[in-house]
């Protein structure tokens, strides 16, 4: 170019060390001379004198940045978004006299320069019920299977654990033993004395229309033994003990202890799942047995103050119209529903990762599906006793 023929097409925009630009022309070609500090702060006044700058159709366009004093990252996509639009229009547009310190960022600019995806599709309200129920279903479906082979694994380990009672950590289980069925005898008793109550005397209400009132005491023993004492146990457990398990594993997985176990060749499986589930399936039969003789004792009371039913009577009634088998129905489901609570609580734990939040996101989770799995393991013994008249 020659500079006899060089016209300024406007002048600095904004104070010196201000961001600013000069336009020259030289024939068909054009020179933009870029001054001063181009940040956030002083661009308004540049990006609007850029889209007015017509440097004609042909020729080359060069973006001088010799006298450029300071950039950032706006300023950065303000002169990539200018080269670029340039490049579009069929000039050849390029940088000159760019300094070390800012190659970088105009490589980060023209790098990330990359349309915007298109909007997602508004769905109508039906579609997206469905959708939402299919990507639960999905979902559902992953976590089972997940699950299942946890269960699996959980298995394995214990069935190795028996073959070799050795591997077993007895402390943490003692402990565990403890936590989940000693600490928890005042609260169970409590829970099962009153729904003894609730039920004789809602019981004796009904019965009392039909002049059957002495039934309340089978009514009161068959409830208790066969469902309500171990289910209310075992949904007290799973919210008391199950939530536990996967807050303390869970805090663990973030605290990198169990990848430090993993380091050390100590197995997670061993140290931290089966002593809870051992000790759940030790402690919930017998917090069972506890819940249904406060359940029996809560009834009692009742018939004895609002039927005068006395003790004794009520005993008589029990040995000779409630057989045995409704105890043991009972709490034969006491290990299922360990298991279940158990496997859940330690899975949920596992799956740990990120920040404390994911803890107690999974912690109700844990408590919602152990609850669930309970009630659904307890609807199919009660078929299936009713089926064999057990």
């Amino acid at each position: 170019m020659t500079q006899a023929k060089d016209r300024a097409l406007s002048s600095q925009t904004g104070s010196p060390g201000l961001a600013g630009i000069r336009f020259a022309q030289s024939g068909n070609d054009a020179i933009a001379f870029i001054e001063g500090q181009w940040t956030i702060a002083e661009l308004a006044g540049v990006d609007e004198a850029l889209r007015q700058w017509q440097p004609g159709k042909t020729g080359t366009v060069v973006i001088d940045l010799g006298a450029l004093l300071r950039l950032d990252t706006a300023g950065a996509w303000l002169l990539h978004r200018t080269c670029r639009d340039l490049q579009a229009a069929g000039l050849r547009a390029d940088y000159a006299n760019v300094q070390p310190e800012h190659t970088a960022l105009l490589a980060r600019a023209a790098k990330n320069d990359r349309p915007a995806p298109d909007a997602a599709p508004r769905l109508g309200a039906v579609r997206t019920v469905l959708t939402a129920v299919g990507a639960g279903v999905a979902g559902a479906f992953v976590e089972s299977r997940a699950l299942l082979g946890f269960l699996g694994l959980t298995v394995a380990t214990l069935g190795r654990t028996i073959a070799h009672p050795g591997r077993m950590r007895w402390t943490s289980l003692i402990y565990h033993l403890e936590a989940i069925g000693f600490n928890a005898v005042p609260i169970v008793s409590l829970i099962s004395f009153l729904i003894g109550i609730v039920l004789a005397y809602q019981g004796a209400t009904q019965l009392r229309q039909f002049g059957a009132e002495i039934f309340t005491v089978e009514l009161v023993a068959i409830s208790v033994l066969r469902e309500i004492g171990i289910l209310l146990t075992a949904i007290m457990v799973a919210g008391r003990s199950g939530s536990a398990f996967t807050a303390q594993i869970g805090s663990m997985k973030l605290n990198e202890e169990i990848d430090a176990m993993r380091a050390l060749a100590l197995d997670p499986m061993e140290l931290l799942v089966v002593p809870r589930v051992v000790a759940l399936i030790i402690a919930l039969p017998m917090l069972g047995f506890i819940a249904d003789m406060m359940g029996l004792f809560g009834g009692a009371m009742m018939c004895w103050l609002v039927l005068d039913i006395n003790p004794a009577l009520f005993m008589e009634r029990l040995n000779q119209w409630v057989p045995l088998s409704h105890f043991w129905v009972g709490l034969i489901k006491a290990p299922f529903f360990a298991m279940a609570i158990g496997v859940i609580g330690c899975f949920e734990g596992l799956q740990v990762q990120g920040s404390a939040e994911s803890v107690g996101r999974l912690t109700t989770k844990s408590v919602v599906e152990a609850i669930f799995l309970v009630l659904v393991l307890d609807a199919i013994f009660s078929v299936f006793f009713a089926v064999i008249e057990f």
